[in-house]
């Protein structure tokens, strides 16, 4: 991708609203954009943002076989209110064949090779033909994503990464559900602030940082799946330079 075509596009979103950045994305790059979500309440938020302003963008999940069931009874309820389907993307091998293959519980072994499997892989083909997806991840949450911008080359995935959320805060999150009356996890209540599988989910203690309880006793903090990287992909860039433009 042309840097300049991101930065640029980057610098002119970062003080808009998370409902203009999503029209902007939709506008430009269209049936080529998806949105994955983890059901976080970030995600939460973006789905109530797509719904409300009546957003045709694509919406999946990434379903580990591992979540909590808190979190698939979350999925029902948005798709009920919302009157949307989310999309489920599952890994080529069950919790069962995986542990045939690897051996029982790999996520206690090693979490990165679990991660791989049953996420990283999978995104990477839910990915395939798409230009560029959306995120819920803020500045906020981690030392790692500290850096993020409102429209970032993706270099893991190939393609444009979307971040309307970004510049939100905690406040700003709950907030919005709130007053909107926004279906969330009600693990959340229970000392969960950040939900992913259960095997490697625990709640946070008081005063600890939000994704403490997240590979609680390893250092990995995160899954790969957001990983903030050099710009390169000058062809993806190009052509959502060209719509732009054209639809400008």
């Amino acid at each position: 991708m042309s840097i300049i075509d991101v930065v640029t596009a980057a610098r002119e979103l970062e003080g808009e609203t998370a409902p203009e950045i999503l029209r902007w994305a939709s506008r430009y790059i269209g049936d080529k954009l998806t949105f994955a979500t983890g059901f976080g309440a970030e995600g939460c938020v973006i789905i109530d943002l797509i719904a409300r302003h009546d957003l045709p963008i694509d919406i999946f999940t990434l379903d580990t076989g591992l979540l909590f069931p808190e979190t698939y009874a979350l999925w029902r309820r948005l798709e009920t209110k919302y009157g949307i389907t989310i999309r489920a993307v599952r890994p080529s091998a069950s919790v069962e064949q995986q542990a045939v293959e690897h051996g029982p519980a790999l996520w206690e072994r090693d979490p990165d090779r679990c991660c791989e499997l049953r996420k990283v892989l999978p995104l990477n083909q839910a990915l395939v033909g798409f230009e560029a997806w959306i995120t819920a991840i803020r500045r906020d949450q981690t030392a790692e994503r500290a850096y993020a911008r409102v429209v970032e080359n993706d270099r893991k995935f190939g393609l444009i990464k979307v971040n309307p959320l970004v510049t939100w805060s905690h406040d700003d999150v709950w907030g919005h559900i709130y007053a909107n009356d926004v279906p969330f996890n009600p693990l959340h209540e229970q000392g969960y602030p950040s939900i992913g599988c259960h095997p490697c989910t625990a709640a946070v203690q008081p005063g600890e940082d939000a994704r403490a309880g997240r590979w609680r006793g390893k250092s990995k903090k995160e899954c790969g799946l957001h990983v903030i990287q050099p710009d390169r992909q000058p062809d993806r860039t190009e052509r959502i330079a060209r719509k732009a433009t054209d639809a400008a």
